[in-house]
């Protein structure tokens, strides 16, 4: 395993970093070993909010009153017997590794089987990777849950498409991780191509800034209309320059549900598509925003 150089009593936040880090790096699940044997995700970026940051207040506007606050899901966990006093969240990018990408540039109606074998088989290594921050904090006498394992966690079905009780994506950029973009994604230095995951817990940790002007900064699109190349990349005309029709992306991954779940290689509940988060100039890390006019 790779060696960790801080301990959790020299520096609780580093030490995290680097246990989810190694936790990705060498775990043998981090492999698609049906295929060629490429890892599903590179190291991860880690970074933490403030569980009292008001943009968590501002999101039970922005997304629905039903979305929890840090605080609400640790309370409402079971694991808090009171109120805990100081509330931080710990929130991780996964970035899909570059085969995988490569794969899924190639595809024009739906997702490679490399794509499709991340989405599934990194669900599970990132539901892994959630229970053991927990369990890691657990130890050391802290408080600590992932919210959507929670009995609790629940998605709404709202007039404009799914939404969740708790928002990974949110709660990324509440970090300092990235921001939106055109497609509903977060465009991190990573790139947009990524899974995410967050732990809450009562162990007080430094917020990490956030670098960016707006919730938008990142997308050359939102920012002065240049770029737009995920609308063209989009197979079910679900993006255009009004943003993400969540309902017809659904329609259109239920179809491929039908066409390519019974394929060689194929496997979840449905195909997965990220056509968007491949071939894009987003794909692999922040794109300069072009001048206009």
């Amino acid at each position: 395993m790779t060696p960790t150089r801080y301990s959790f009593e020299q520096d609780p936040a580093r030490f995290i970093v680097e246990q989810v880090q190694a936790f990705v790096v060498d775990n043998p699940g981090n492999r698609l070993k049906d295929l060629d044997g490429s890892p599903l995700f590179e190291e991860p970026l880690v970074a933490f909010a403030e569980g009292e940051d008001p943009l968590f207040q501002d999101y039970r506007r922005i997304i629905g009153e039903f979305h929890l606050t840090p605080r609400e899901a640790l309370e409402r966990s079971g694991t808090a017997g009171k109120s805990p006093g100081s509330v931080s969240v710990i929130s991780w990018v996964l970035p899909i590794a570059k085969p995988t990408k490569l794969a899924n540039r190639k595809e024009t109606t739906g997702p490679s089987v490399h794509w499709n074998q991340v989405r599934w088989l990194g669900q599970a290594l990132n539901d892994s990777l959630g229970k053991h921050v927990v369990g890691l904090l657990q130890e050391k006498g802290y408080q600590a849950m992932v919210p959507d394992q929670a009995p609790y966690f629940e998605v709404r079905q709202l007039a404009n498409g799914s939404a969740s009780n708790w928002s990974q994506r949110h709660v990324a950029y509440a970090a300092g991780l990235g921001t939106f973009s055109l497609s509903d994604g977060l465009i991190t230095t990573k790139g947009i191509a990524l899974r995410l995951n967050s732990v809450v817990t009562d162990l007080k940790l430094p917020a990490s800034p956030r670098k960016y002007s707006s919730h938008t900064a990142n997308c050359p699109f939102l920012v002065n209309g240049s770029c737009g190349a995920c609308i063209q990349r989009c197979p079910a005309g679900a993006i255009t320059a009004q943003g993400h029709d969540k309902l017809k992306c659904r329609d259109w991954l239920q179809s491929l549900h039908k066409t390519l779940l019974g394929k060689p290689g194929y496997m979840g509940r449905y195909a997965a598509c990220g056509l968007c988060q491949t071939k894009v100039p987003c794909e692999s890390g922040i794109p300069k925003v072009k001048a206009t006019g």
